[in-house]
């Protein structure tokens, strides 16, 4: 276990202090995650501006790069949240389950994203041309390519910061899943 301590708002500086209060007014509470990016002075507003940036992509369709690229890190913190999020977006607990997986039976468009993201996070960015191919068949273009591969990195920052600090995990905590890496 990690002793990377989860600090209160009276622990961070004053510019930190401000931005728990708005996250705490959106979202109810300060995710451990975003609480530990406050261990710096700039990390987490930094994290959290490139991640309200602007995307082409709906929060559903976040979601399901952000399930299969944190499934692809093993990340179980950004699972647990990711599976809460992408519920809340409309997702059932099978179809968050199959987006962990890389996949989207339920919908052919969807499908080709959650192959895309996992295509280059197990890749590390060197996704296949058969891949990118269906991603273009189903609709994405190629401003939707570069907007997926901001996502991917947005999430692998989490992905990898948990990872690294193994903070708790303060969303209802999923089970691990065993999938083929290739």
């Amino acid at each position: 276990m990690s002793t990377f301590n989860v600090p209160n708002k009276n622990e961070v500086s004053e510019n930190n202090q401000a931005i728990f209060s708005q996250l705490e007014k959106g979202l109810g509470f300060v995710p451990n995650i975003y609480a530990s990016l406050a261990h710096s002075e700039t990390a987490l507003g930094n994290f959290l501006s490139f991640g309200d940036a602007k995307t082409s992509f709906s929060a559903k369709e976040k979601e399901v790069i952000n399930l299969a690229v944190s499934q692809v890190n093993e990340c179980i913190y950004c699972l647990s949240a990711h599976t809460a999020i992408g519920k809340m977006n409309g997702f059932t607990e099978d179809q968050t389950l199959e987006l962990r997986a890389g996949k989207a039976s339920f919908d052919i468009k969807l499908d080709a994203l959650a192959k895309f993201a996992r295509n280059v996070a197990i890749n590390r960015g060197a996704a296949t041309e058969e891949v990118v191919a269906n991603f273009y068949a189903q609709g994405y273009t190629k401003g939707s390519l570069a907007d997926a591969v901001i996502l991917i990195g947005e999430i692998t920052i989490t992905n990898y910061f948990h990872k690294t600090t193994e903070v708790a995990i303060d969303f209802p905590e999923i089970q691990a899943l065993e999938i083929a890496t290739i």
